[in-house]
Parts: C-alpha cells; structure tokens; sequence
C-alpha cells in the first residue's frame, strides 16, 4: 500500500472509514432492492410491467398501428397544440391543479377525445360527477352493459369499480354498470368527446387478456385513422427524462460514492493545522494627517495658484446658486457686482479679494502663505454672505406677521 504512504495517517483512517461505509451500504441497497417487487405498484403507468401498469396495454396500441406517445410536459402545451384528432388517456392521474382542469376541458373544446379512469380522473373531466359508492368491495365485477352507443357493445368486461358516476346531467351515457351503479359513462362536451371509468382495471397488465376487455379499451380511445393519441404520464407524480433510464442500483451507488468523497474532502482538508489569528486593521490617517499630506503634495508641486483656483471656483459656484443663478460664466467684477446689488452691506473688501483671487488662479509662482490669506478671505466672505442670506430670509417669513399687528 505504498501509494496511501504520503497520506495523512489520521486522514487514511478517514478514506477507509469512508470506504467501508461506502460498502456496507452498497450491500444493504442490493438487498432491499432484490426483495423489492414491481407488483407492489399499483399505479396504471404505461412504464410498469407488474400486474397493475399499463406496459402491456400501451405496446399494444403500439403494434396495432395506433399514432400513440408517452406525454411528459405540462397538460397546457399539450391543450395549445390539440386537434378534433388529439385522444389523451388518463389512467388514474394525480392531480386537482386548476390549470390541468382547464387543459383537458381545452382538449375538448377543440375536438379531442378523452379516456379518464378512477375519481382524480372524473374530476379531471369537465362537468364530471365520480362519487364514492358503499356498494363497491373492491372486487372484480362482471359489468352489464346499459346503453345502446357502440362502447356498451364491446362484450363481456370485467372491473373493480373503487367509485361510481353521479347521474344528473342528460347528456350522460350510461354504458356500463356494476350492481346498478354507473361504471362506464360517455358524454359530449363541446365539440369532443370524454370516456369515463369507474377504475383503469381493464387496462392493466393482468386484466388486458381477460374476456373483452381490451375491446372496452379500443372503443373507448375510438377509431385509429386520423387520431393522434397521448398517454399521459406528467399527472403521475413523476416526469421521466433520459436520466430517469439511469435510476438504479448503479446510480445509488454512485450517489452514496459521491457523498462519501465529498465527506472525505472535508474533513481533509477543513481541520485547523495552526492557532487563527485575526488580521492586523489597516492603519487609518487622521484627518489632520490627510490635510498635511495634501499640503505637502502642493507645496512640492508649487501648485498654490491651483488651490486659490479651487476655492475660487467653489465660491463663485456658491455664490451664483446663493442668488438664485445657474452656474454662468462671470470675471471677478461681474461676480461682485452680483453680490453686491444682492446684498449691499457685504465687506467694502469683497471686489478687490475677488480680482486677487482671479489674478492669482493660474500663478504657480505666488507664495504659499498668500494663497492662504486669499482663500481665508474667500471663506470669510461666504460665512458673511450666508448669514446675510439667511437673516433676509427669516425677515421675509416675518413680515407678514408684522403687517397684521
């Protein structure tokens, strides 16, 4: 076993930990499944070969030349894509969805033909009535033929009716009965046609071959030139894809080995090998220490006429939005002219720091500390103008008050 040599000896304890339960449960799934039997399935599914699927009865619409397929999508595709030559078969389904409902009475209104079988499958049924029956005891009954339509004429059929039909509208047809109770009934709806039976038992594997009771189904899909049938496997409770053929001991096997991996994987490699230590926080600079550096960057670029520039810019921006201007492209003078109709009591010292400030703009050569006087005066003019706009402003709020005294 030298190729486990570099391993970890406490993770070569976890491979054959993970190996061994890979294997007993390998073994343990072959035995559950060997005793499992197909027979104790007792859905009418057209993939089933035990007593109760419907494998037989499906190959053989196959083999008399029926145009039959499985329908696995939703009904509402089928319903968009349905014809007068569309038969669908609903062996027992499940389903109660408002959508399914409107899919089948859709069907029919365009000229489908419908076979549905059990109570989900009257309910399913537009206008359909199945009800519970206390005579029923489960056990195969000898149907009597009642009506006079060709489908009461397929011989001698046998079932075992788990509900009956409740009887009320005219436009049902009676064709079958177990006991006096309805078993198979046929109506109009619109412009197609519904079969309803009280069970899918003649359908299925052990039933097909006995007495008529294929004959029951023949009739009951109808005549063979021109239709286009659909055995609907997506009411089933199980949509069958490519992957479906997969399932298995093989696939379960391959699931559980994937799981055992992925646990070894884990705990291979997700054991801490060294204490955990928070890292360092990045060192963050005051703001003091930010406004130094930033001084330091214009000092060494000797751009001081680019800071008065700055807060030139800002101030006249401000100032033009203080008297109710968009941003307009004003000199010095304009500006203080502005400024001063605005407010006539600003400082005597406004027009010259303005013509200062817009001289000195673009003068890399001016010395630092006199960008700083100029950019204090610029400040101290905006402190001003601001209280004054603010002061004017709480005077007109208060002038109607005083016009009323």
């Amino acid at each position: 076993m030298s190729f486990l040599s570099g391993i970890d000896p406490r993770d070569r304890k976890i491979l054959f930990w993970c190996l061994g339960a890979a294997i007993f449960l390998a073994v343990v799934s072959g035995v559950l499944i060997a005793k499992s039997s197909k027979d104790d399935n007792t859905l009418p599914s057209s993939y089933l070969t035990g007593k109760h699927g419907a494998r037989a009865a499906y190959e053989t619409l196959l083999n008399s030349g029926y145009d039959i397929q499985r329908w696995e999508r939703p009904l509402s595709d089928l319903a968009e894509q349905a014809g007068p030559g569309t038969v669908v078969i609903f062996a027992e389904p499940f389903s109660r969805e408002r959508e399914d409902m409107k899919a089948v009475k859709q069907i029919l209104e365009k000229g489908g033909r419908v076979l549905a079988t059990g109570f989900s499958g009257g309910n399913l049924l537009p206008g359909g009535a199945p009800t519970a029956s206390p005579q029923f005891s489960f056990a195969a009954c000898k149907l009597e033929p009642e009506g006079l339509d060709p489908l009461a004429g397929s011989g001698t059929v046998w079932m075992a009716p788990i509900v009956t039909w409740q009887l009320g509208d005219p436009y049902d047809r009676v064709q079958y009965s177990c006991g006096g109770q309805p078993a198979v009934v046929e109506y109009d709806y619109a412009k197609g046609h519904a079969v309803w039976w009280a069970s899918s038992t003649p359908l299925e594997n052990a039933s097909l071959g006995r007495d008529q009771d294929l004959d029951l189904l023949l009739n009951s899909v109808g005549p063979r030139e021109g239709a286009h049938v659909y055995w609907d496997e997506s009411l089933h409770g199980e949509i069958r894809s490519t992957w479906s053929y997969a399932a298995g001991p093989a696939l379960t096997l391959l699931e559980l080995g994937l799981l055992g991996m992925g646990v070894l994987v884990i705990f291979s490699f997700s054991r801490r090998s060294g204490p955990l230590r928070d890292e360092p926080a990045p060192a963050r600079a005051a703001p003091i220490e930010f406004l130094e550096a930033l001084g330091s960057l214009y000092r060494s670029a000797g751009a001081s006429g680019t800071a008065v520039s700055v807060a030139y810019e800002r101030f006249r921006r401000r100032m033009q939005r203080l008297c109710g201007l968009q941003n307009q492209q004003m000199d010095a003078a304009e500006l203080a002219a502005l400024l001063r109709r605005r407010f006539p009591h600003v400082d005597p010292a406004l027009e010259a720091d303005l013509a200062a400030c817009h001289e000195s703009a673009w003068n890399d050569t001016m010395q630092p500390r006199a960008a700083l006087k100029l950019i204090q005066a610029l400040y101290r003019h905006e402190k001003a103008l601001k209280a004054a706009a603010h002061g004017a402003h709480d005077q007109e709020k208060s002038y109607p008050e005083e016009k009323a005294s």
